[in-house]
């Protein structure tokens, strides 16, 4: 028999580096979960990515158990990472803050692909441009499809 699902929670966590302190603490222990076991066991499965910020979803049942699915890191910070960006742009139409490639944009678009809402290569490149833009990233190049 299937259990009860309570709730989903939505966390972004640097990877290896989850703690009971704010924002995991609160938003765990108000679900009733053991927040020191969901700690050891997202560290355990995310060591090979320490330091990355990654989105994970806590599905919560009603007899307080959980699991976790974790996530590729958002296309912000792979952007941010691909360029050796500290931050996006305060006026993205105004002031550029960097550039990016469009083979770097496929690599990043293959990573994220299966958390993506597409089905072509080329639609995910196009979500990952269009990201880029609104972050004050110049997109180099012409479109290779």
């Amino acid at each position: 028999m299937a259990k009860e699902v309570s709730t989903f929670v939505k966390l972004q966590i640097k990877g290896g580096a989850a703690n009971p302190a704010p924002p995991i603490g609160p938003a765990l222990g108000a679900k009733g979960v053991n927040i020191m076991e969901f700690c050891k066991q997202f560290n355990a499965r995310t060591q090979d990515q320490a330091g990355k910020v990654l989105p994970v979803i806590i599905t919560v049942y009603t007899d307080k158990s959980f699991d976790f699915i974790i996530k590729r890191p958002p296309v912000a910070s792979q952007i941010s990472d691909a360029i050796k960006l500290k931050g996006g742009s305060a006026e993205s139409n105004r002031k550029k803050v960097g550039s990016i490639t469009w083979d770097q944009i496929k690599k990043i678009a293959e990573d994220k692909m299966p958390d993506m809402n597409c089905f072509t290569i080329e639609s995910a490149m196009s979500m990952v441009a269009g990201s880029a833009r609104s972050m004050g990233v110049n997109v180099e190049g012409k479109k290779p499809f």
